[in-house]
């Protein structure tokens, strides 16, 4: 008589609540400013360039709901804009780059060899030279624009990219299904298309959602020094750059654009953590 060691694993439902409510916030969040961003137009009160020096620093009215700034534009306005240059920058540039360094990343570490070898010294020099350094090298040695500022973000976050999905995609090729695809006679493009990156691609987009929050605060923070982006432009960390001279006469010039600087980054975190945990709580069940 064969016995039979049935496992059941037990789950916490306070632990399970955590992990939905932290993945449906961030959703919501990421959700909130995505809208805010695509419907800037219309949920604009005023246009956000128009400047009147007549309304400096004019206190909240229901013409302007969170006030002017030191230009006399309205504050409401920039803030709603915001959302379109520091999320548009970086949400599309790192969509495209995870795209390809998820598909080179599993090439290169199913395929192994010189190739898997020139990726692995492709990303320690890359990750050896903080992001500032390279941005400040694009922008000296070509121009101070936003696709300065961009290409040193793709090129800072695609090592990142690289060297995790290379180390998940070398710890499937030693799995079953991958040599008995190879046994089948399955050709290298359709063992990576069909098998490795359906299964890196859960714990990349645990990456790739913290690593757009991270392009956001970047974005920002070079805006915030006057790199890349023109003076003027309604960007929360241009805003926050403008508003420095202003910090104890309209102190809300810097609170509300950094307000949604900190929601927006943490909406992205918040979902990223949540994924992290439900994909590890599933990888755990079928362990078991």
């Amino acid at each position: 008589m064969h016995k039979f060691n049935i496992s059941i694993v037990k789950r916490s439902p306070g632990s399970n609540m955590k992990r939905k409510k932290t993945m449906v916030v961030g959703l919501a969040l990421i959700a909130a400013f995505i809208l805010i961003a695509l419907w800037a137009p219309v949920l604009a009160p005023n246009d956000p360039n128009a400047t009147d020096l007549s309304r400096k620093n004019a206190a909240a009215s229901a013409e302007f709901p969170l006030g002017c700034d030191q230009m006399g534009r309205c504050e409401l306005s920039r803030i709603l804009y915001g959302a379109r240059y520091s999320m548009g920058l970086s949400v599309p540039v790192l969509v495209l780059l995870a795209a390809v360094t998820l598909f080179a990343g599993c090439y290169c570490g199913y395929k192994g060899g010189i190739a898997d070898r020139i990726a692995g010294l492709f990303c320690d020099i890359l990750m050896a030279f903080p992001l500032i350094v390279i941005a400040m090298a694009l922008v000296t040695s070509i121009d101070n624009s936003v696709l300065c500022i961009l290409a040193a973000i793709s090129i800072s976050m695609s090592a990142w990219f690289m060297r995790m999905v290379r180390s998940y995609a070398r710890s499937e090729c030693g799995k079953e299904y991958i040599e008995s695809a190879r046994l089948a006679g399955a050709s290298e493009l359709r063992i990576v298309m069909k098998h490795l990156i359906p299964n890196v691609l859960p714990q990349f987009l645990i990456y790739f959602t913290t690593g757009i929050a991270s392009a956001i605060i970047s974005v920002s923070s070079f805006a915030f020094l006057g790199i890349g982006l023109i003076a003027g432009t309604p960007e929360w960390g241009a805003m926050l750059n403008e508003a420095r001279n202003s910090i104890y006469t309209n102190p809300g010039l810097i609170i509300y654009p950094g307000i949604c600087l900190v929601l927006c980054c943490a909406g992205f975190n918040l979902f990223g953590e949540g994924l992290r945990d439900f994909i590890g709580r599933e990888d755990e069940i079928n362990a078991t």
